[in-house]
């Protein structure tokens, strides 16, 4: 195996234990996922593997086909087992964020897509901060900090650099952090590793 297949393989055993971890906790019944996020980060991580991979991302783009296939089942398990709570903000998120996907088809460059790419994906954790705001135990957030070291992994995965193949997983890493940061900062002080 090459340097780049390993971080590959690391980042998607890296999501894979993320996605173990908040599978069992949305079965425990401690986290109610977004169905929005998750439907709206189905639909991009589709798009950053299709993406990624055409721009020779190699092993680096591994993460992402998996993520895509994962955020599908959650989106399906939000529907079932989620947040029940949905706002005009919630719906404003996904159409904004589903509306933009044209744009980023009409694009036709690499790099302009992936920016939209990247915006769209962010517009994502807005359900799920607004849900987690006032309920921070609704959601894993270390399974946030895990996905955010796979992304991590997924960039050292890159076979060829150039500003398509990596501005999406670090925009992931930054993202997956806060969220994960934004999740223990709302918990009570003694009370933040609890459910971590």
């Amino acid at each position: 195996m090459t340097g780049t297949e390993i971080f590959g393989a690391l980042s998607v055993a890296l999501l894979a234990l993320s996605r173990v971890i908040y599978f069992a906790s949305i079965f425990k019944g401690r986290t109610r996922p977004h169905a929005f996020s998750w439907l709206i980060w189905t639909a991009l991580s589709g798009i950053g593997f299709a993406a990624q991979f055409t721009q020779g991302a190699g092993p680096g783009a591994w993460a992402r086909g998996f993520s895509a296939v994962t955020c599908a089942l959650l989106a399906v398990l939000g529907y079932y087992k989620g947040e029940k709570n949905i706002t005009r903000g919630d719906w404003a998120a996904l159409l904004v964020a589903l509306g933009t996907i044209p744009l980023w088809i009409a694009v036709r460059t690499p790099v302009w897509s992936v920016v939209i790419l990247c915006v769209i994906d962010t517009i994502g954790y807005l359900p799920t901060i607004r849900k987690s705001w006032d309920q921070p135990y609704n959601e894993a957030s270390v399974t946030y900090f895990i996905a955010s070291v796979c992304a991590l992994a997924s960039l050292f995965a890159i076979e060829q650099y150039n500003l398509s193949t990596w501005l999406y997983p670090a925009v992931l890493v930054v993202t997956n952090s806060l969220m994960g940061g934004l999740l223990l900062a709302r918990r009570p002080r003694g009370a933040r590793m609890r459910q971590a």
